[in-house]
């Protein structure tokens, strides 16, 4: 490259730039060890380069043969080497630049490369022209090969670092033993220990069982691990002796360990590290890890293997103390909750509890399902303030007082204001939530309280799911403390195959969401799910309490009363209206002319549907409470229609004689003029009102009078 500010011919000068300095200063390098030391003086304007002996035993030049120019110096370097020379000199030079401080290879006869440094100043003439460089030059190789030695050894502690970094990361999220494994052989684990393979095994009772499995692997060999401590393995052998092992030839391996002789053309490792888990002096098991590239294991390297072992070790233990405090504290909710639920009679019931992930913390959730006179059922779901074995102690209390004053045979509402009472006089400072629902499946009549719980859902026979409003009083032992034991019931009716759910928060509390959205995800949850108790059960468990997470225990009761869907000639249905919900009565028209299309009785369709609408009418708008709508087919001895709607009310319809402006009164004049028969039945608490349509049923015959 030329410059205008020195001749064309000139060569161009040293190569790479490791650190430039434009101070101006020539600095005398640091006293490492060095073989040689020159000076050179360059003239820009005449091209010459001259350097003293010592500099060209540096570029390996013979002085007898130098001819004073730069290119003389540089023949032996590579064509790539002296083009970085030419634009680094020319860089300092026309940028302005005082000095400069380079470092390039110069390779030697004998075939080694020497790492040579020059240090230089640019003197320039007053208008700033660069006419003359001088310097020294200097065999840099030993002050290079340090550094990269330096450098080298500091890649390898900072890698040894990060493992040890990641690792220690990862097992401190681990919780439990599976979640230790889980961290050791799931994404990244063998890449966290920068191994190719590792066997995780486990002492229990004089054996060891070996329950993790990665990579590259020894004991996934034909059952080389698992088994008694006795055996004359190398994972074994290190338990027992608590001594590490550190393997770099698998022949010394099957010399050591005969047993694994037949195995060892299917081994691909070349190097093993077998390393003893100890923890506050008790041995837990035996990590073993296995490398395909190493030979050797250095200090530093036997230093880091023992100090993962103690990681994994420590993390072992804390997982294990979790595991026993968690089976402590499940088996101790277990023991205060119903071993088993009895069968009943006219629907099926599941339970389901799942405990908080919280070591000792167990919850004070419950649920039962208490035997009541007169074929009824009592059933509770119930949750006592805290999370902590205090908290089950007081749940198991109020659960056996709860039953005991239901099984007396007492309402509802004093049930639990007993329980109030009961739970303020302990001495304690919790409350408890409850819902408390008593079932009468033969008349589907329940009756329901709260005490400041969350109220029931229904699924519909269609898959429509509501929220009946049932009205609530103070939490248990609160309201007894505020002298307000006043707890309403609400009664409802649940029709042939409708589903009565009862569940705690922990089902419906989502982190970071407010809770209508956890109910509203458990109303679509049970709209979707299957009909069945059981299944029902499962399907919120799986798709709720997963999603969730296991911050909070959870309490699930589910009841299903039978469906009575009649038979094949006699097809049935039952619909149950909320009197507050404004969609029902379209939707029972539409649910009655479906029906009608699917029994192959259309041609009735519009009588049954108008029929419906002005009885639904009447007891939305003149009760206090919802309907149960019936629809069935009478086949014989003609088939016909049956359409019955059952309220609460103890009023009976009457007849009137409405004017010709009147909007109202004509709804049992419809009746009579649409309907073959129609009449009206007491049903226990209330009445139903029922209509025929269809062919009217043949009249009866005389037998004709005997023949004397």
């Amino acid at each position: 490259m030329t410059d205008d500010r020195r001749p064309r011919d000139a060569e161009p000068s040293p190569l790479p730039p490791f650190d430039r300095r434009n101070d101006g200063e020539i600095r005398p390098t640091e006293r490492l060890a060095m073989n040689r030391t020159g000076s050179f003086d360059w003239d820009l304007d005449t091209g010459t380069l001259d350097v003293d002996e010592a500099g060209l035993m540096v570029f390996g030049v013979d002085p007898a043969t130098y001819d004073s120019r730069p290119g003389s110096l540089l023949e032996h370097l590579e064509p790539a080497e002296r083009a970085r020379l030419d634009v680094t000199v020319d860089e300092a030079i026309t940028g302005g630049s005082s000095s400069y401080s380079v470092h390039f290879p110069v390779p030697l006869d004998d075939g080694a490369t020497q790492w040579t440094h020059v240090q230089a100043r640019i003197l320039r003439s007053g208008d700033g022209r660069a006419h003359r460089i001088v310097g020294i030059v200097r065999d840099a190789t030993a002050e290079v090969t340090h550094s990269a030695f330096i450098l080298d050894l500091e890649k390898r502690r900072q890698r040894q670092t990060n493992i040890v970094e990641r690792t220690t990361s990862a097992m401190s999220r681990a919780v439990t033993v599976d979640d230790v494994t889980a961290a050791l052989t799931g994404s990244g684990g063998l890449a966290r220990l920068g191994a190719d393979g590792l066997a995780l095994g486990l002492v229990e009772n004089s054996t060891l069982n070996i329950v993790a499995l990665s990579g590259e692997s020894l004991e996934v060999l034909d059952g080389l691990g698992s088994g008694t401590l006795d055996r004359d393995l190398p994972l074994a052998d290190t338990i027992r002796s608590g001594r590490p092992r550190f393997i770099t030839s698998l022949s010394a391996l099957a010399r050591r360990y005969p047993e694994l002789e037949p195995h060892l053309g299917r081994l691909r490792f070349r190097a093993a590290a077998y390393l003893p888990l100890v923890a506050q002096a008790r041995s837990l098991g035996g990590l073993a890890l296995f490398y395909r590239e190493r030979t050797v294991f250095n200090a530093d390297e036997r230093i880091l293997c023992l100090g993962l072992a103690a990681i994994v070790a420590q993390s072992l233990q804390r997982a294990m103390l979790f595991d026993e405090e968690r089976e402590f504290a499940t088996q101790l909710q277990s023991a205060m909750l119903p071993s088993r639920i009895q069968e009943v009679e006219g629907g099926e019931i599941a339970v389901r509890y799942h405990a908080a992930w919280s070591g000792r913390q167990v919850g004070g959730d419950w649920y039962d399902v208490i035997t009541l006179p007169k074929s009824r059922y009592g059933l509770v779901v119930g949750d006592v303030q805290g999370h902590d074995t205090h908290a089950a102690a007081i749940m198991g209390q109020l659960r056996i007082a709860l039953r005991a004053y239901a099984s007396e045979g007492h309402p509802p509402a004093t049930v639990l204001a007993r329980a109030s009472r009961f739970l303020s006089e302990l001495d304690t400072e919790r409350f408890a939530t409850c819902t408390y629902a008593q079932v009468d499946l033969a008349s589907g009549a329940v009756k329901v309280v709260r005490a400041g719980h969350l109220g029931p859902l229904i699924r519909h026979v269609d898959g429509r799911v509501g929220s009946p409003q049932v009205r609530g009083g103070l939490p248990l032992g609160t309201s007894t403390d505020l002298l307000d034991e006043e707890y309403p019931e609400t009664r409802l009716d649940l029709v042939p195959g409708e589903t009565f759910v009862l569940y705690t928060d922990g089902l419906v509390e989502e982190p970071g969401a407010d809770l209508d959205t956890g109910i509203d995800a458990l109303r679509n949850e049970v709209s979707r799910g299957p009909a069945g108790a059981e299944a029902l059960a499962d399907h919120l468990s799986e798709r709720l309490w997963e999603r969730w997470g296991s911050g909070d225990d959870v309490a699930l009761l589910v009841l299903r009363r039978s469906p009575d869907v009649g038979t094949s000639h006699a097809p049935r249905l039952h619909q149950y209206i909320h009197q507050a919900d404004p969609e029902g009565l379209s939707d029972a028209r539409a649910i009655v002319r479906q029906a009608l299309a699917d029994w192959d009785m259309a041609d009735f369709a519009d009588d049954a549907e108008l029929v419906t609408g002005e009885l639904l009418v009447n007891v939305l708008l003149h009760t206090e409470g919802g309907a149960v709508l019936t629809l069935e087919v009478l086949p014989e001895p003609v088939r016909r229609i049956r359409l019955s709607v059952q309220d609460r009310s103890s009023a009976w319809p009457r007849r009137r004689t409405p004017g010709e402006t009147s909007t109202s009164g004509r709804g049992l004049l419809l009746l009579d003029a649409v309907a073959t028969r129609w009449g009206i039945e007491p049903r226990g608490e209330g009445k139903a009102v029922w209509c025929e349509i269809g062919p009217p049923p043949p009249p009866a015959t005389t037998p004709p009078p005997a023949v004397r």
